[in-house]
């Protein structure tokens, strides 16, 4: 008996965890071929030489060792029986199996090695392919419940999360109601799964089977319906918020409730959150389980939601004006979602394709033409309103210490901080005594509103008739007065929304101004905690804003000069040399009768004066001198002057060239309107370029201010 025994001619494969039927069958054959068998079953009262039963011993351990995988060997490798080798494998098999591992842990539980059974099992799902997937559980049936490592998930998880829909169909028929219960590491059901990717009827199929599904929570304690919200799925929030009961979002304290509100808020899906807090208005309140804060606190640090949190150009500000909004209707008890219907006929479906069509062209070009970002941002801004509203009326009710503890006051100086106009006067008309009240840094809301630059906010304090008298005298923590908030520098993000380093000290010098003009003349002098006066303190802050804006004061003007002198030279040039040249007994232009050669040189004159005006006006710029007080007025003037100057100098410029064009080509309009379009095109670019300038400088300067002195009490 030969003990050099080669592995490929035992078995076809080295035993691993997935292949042990096919091995222990080669190896059998083999052991009883070569009279090795005895030793793994011996026969009653089997006797012999110890010696030969011994070598035999060896071949076989032999035998099985060269037949194993390195990681197999090492389950062996000190055993020095080949029957207790033998035996030793088949248990460790049978432990690994999936069958056996389902059946034998009631949890599901699986291996922690995944590049064992379950790792086909995983892909299948992963990969969407039900054919594949359906033949593994034919196999191995009890594997549909198990949890694969390393997070714990069912295939139905995994085919969930990868978005295969028609596997989840599949595997969600095969499945109890309490199957669908098993949660991952992490505590997510297979919902959680389907509300994260967003699938909608992945949903619907899972809560069809089981609707307590929508009561679980994960280790977070968010429910699937919180989930989608922060996941930022519409559509899944609609339904999720349709299927969960009223009462579970209700109970332990409103827990699930205040975390809807927060994130349903946050994620601009104001429908539910409106119709939610309507129904149970006492949410208001209540606090979440995460931040600690409650919805009310939420809505006050959400600028965005709020038209004073948005700034529009002119024409989009008409626009918004002009969009019309269907009023909102109260929410009622039901909500209702309205799904799309599969059962309509073929002749509607191809009609509502059709229409569909039709439709989705009408967004894309409304979308292209920043129509629908305005109606959107409309629709916001009135659902936030109504929001606001119902917490407010909710509020008015509450006694002093259910304010106190439900931090009301903290939620108003948020919104006075961000600016929120609309959230600041709801609150006071609810609470009116809020208004008295102050912030961290000892600020009550006007105050506030100077230290922040929010110019809407600071106009309330026009409305009140004891306002001036009341609140400007007061001083904070620092022992700031309004004057001293008014003389610090603006906030990054305020200096960021006015372009230019020259607008920006107007802004500033007219915010100081402005504070100064309605208080005490002794605040003037009264120092804070550092012994600066607010003048003193202005200067400090403001000392390299001014040198940024002198520079680019300075920038602008010579730039514009080098334009300005360019067009004084061709302007000059042309009135010397007129189209058709001139008459040589007399000298007169040859056209001087005609009426487009009357507009060539009235254009021309007008082109070339503007222009020498407005080089005179920057090169004023550039000599003047750059104090505090001249950029509130004087500087600015200058630039306006010079930019409308050099604006009706280009644009006559562009009347003298197409005059003379007329001459030369005699009327021929077919060539004169091409070349007059493509010339105009640079010019036309700078004048889109620098005309918004102009009309900011001139509204900064000379419009209505920044402020709405004709405010009413609210």
């Amino acid at each position: 008996m030969t003990t050099n025994i080669s592995p490929s001619s035992i078995v076809v494969e080295v035993l691993r965890d997935d292949n042990y039927d096919d091995w222990s069958a080669c190896m059998k054959s083999y052991m009883l071929a070569h009279d090795l068998w005895d030793l793994i079953e011996p026969a009653d009262h089997q006797e012999g030489d110890s010696k030969a039963r011994r070598k035999k011993n060896a071949a076989a351990l032999h035998a099985i060792q060269i037949s194993c995988s390195p990681r197999i060997l090492s389950r062996i490798r000190s055993i020095i029986s080949a029957k207790v080798a033998w035996d030793t494998l088949a248990n460790s098999q049978q432990q690994h199996s999936p069958s056996h591992e389902v059946q034998s842990q009631g949890s599901g539980a699986v291996s922690n090695e995944m590049n064992g059974p379950l790792l086909a099992l995983y892909r299948y799902a992963h990969k969407g392919d039900w054919d594949a997937t359906k033949d593994y559980l034919n196999k191995y049936p009890d594997a549909i419940r198990a949890r694969i490592e390393p997070f714990g998930e069912t295939a139905l998880h995994v085919a969930t999360y990868a978005g295969n829909l028609k596997v989840v169909e599949e595997l969600v028929k095969l499945m109890s109601e309490k199957d669908l219960e098993i949660q991952d590491d992490y505590g997510y059901t297979a919902l959680f799964s389907a509300a994260t990717v967003g699938i909608t009827k992945m949903a619907e199929c899972l809560v069809s089977k089981n609707q307590n599904l929508v009561t679980f929570v994960n280790e977070g304690k968010r429910t699937p319906l919180v989930e989608a919200c922060i996941r930022n799925h519409k559509d899944m929030a609609l339904y999720l918020y349709s299927v969960t009961p009223a009462e579970f979002l209700c109970q332990d304290n409103g827990l699930h409730g205040s975390d809807l509100l927060r994130y349903a808020i946050a994620g601009h899906m104001l429908d539910i959150a409106f119709d939610f807090l309507h129904r149970f208005p006492y949410m208001t309140t209540t606090m979440d389980g995460v931040s600690g804060s409650n919805p009310l606190i939420a809505l006050s640090t959400m600028p965005a939601l709020f038209h004073s949190g948005t700034r529009f150009a002119l024409w989009q500000q008409w626009i918004y004006s002009c969009i019309p909004i269907e009023p909102i209707a109260t929410g009622g008890d039901n909500f209702r979602i309205y799904m799309h219907d599969q059962s309509l006929s073929g002749s509607k479906n191809i009609t509502l394709q059709v229409l569909s069509k039709f439709r989705g062209f009408a967004i894309n070009l409304l979308t292209f033409l920043g129509i629908k970002q305005i109606y959107d941002l409309k629709k916001i801004h009135i659902y936030s309103d109504k929001i606001l509203q119902c917490m407010c009326k909710y509020i008015s009710n509450l006694d002093y210490e259910k304010l106190r503890e439900a931090d009301i006051p903290g939620a108003f100086h948020n919104a006075a901080k961000n600016g929120m106009v609309e959230f600041v006067i709801e609150v006071i008309k609810a609470c009116p005594h809020v208004m008295m009240t102050k912030d961290d840094s000892s600020r009550n809301l006007f105050m506030s509103a100077v230290a922040n630059r929010h110019e809407k906010v600071f106009s309330l304090l026009y409305g009140l008739e004891i306002g001036k008298a009341f609140f400007v005298p007061l001083a904070d923590s620092s022992n700031n007065t309004m004057l001293h908030l008014a003389a610090k520098l603006s906030p990054p993000s305020q200096l960021a929304r006015i372009s230019g380093a020259a607008l920006q000290m107007q802004r500033e010098l007219q915010w100081y101004k402005e504070v100064e003009s309605i208080g005490n003349l002794a605040l003037k002098d009264f120092p804070n905690e550092d012994n600066q006066t607010a003048r003193e303190l202005f200067t400090h802050d403001h000392k390299d804003l001014l040198v940024k804006g002198e520079q680019w004061m300075k920038e602008a003007a010579t730039s514009c000069t080098v334009v300005g002198a360019l067009i004084i030279t061709i302007m000059f040039t042309v009135a010397f040399t007129v189209p058709g040249g001139n008459v040589q007994e007399t000298g007169y232009p040859v056209f001087k009768d005609e009426r487009s050669f009357t507009i060539f040189i009235v254009a021309d004159a007008i082109s070339l004066f503007s222009s020498s005006t407005s080089v005179l006006m920057f090169l004023g710029i550039l000599t003047s001198r750059y104090a505090e007080e001249d950029f509130l007025k004087s500087l600015p003037t200058k630039l306006i002057f010079g930019l409308s100057m050099l604006f009706l100098s280009i644009a006559t410029m562009m009347v003298t060239y197409c005059a003379a064009l007329i001459i030369m080509l005699n009327g021929r309009m077919e060539i004169v309107i091409p070349v007059v379009l493509v010339a105009s095109i640079p010019v036309t670019f700078f004048m889109l370029l620098q005309f918004p300038l102009l009309v900011e400088i001139f509204v900064s300067t000379y419009g209505p201010g920044i402020f709405n002195k004709k405010m009413k009490l609210w």
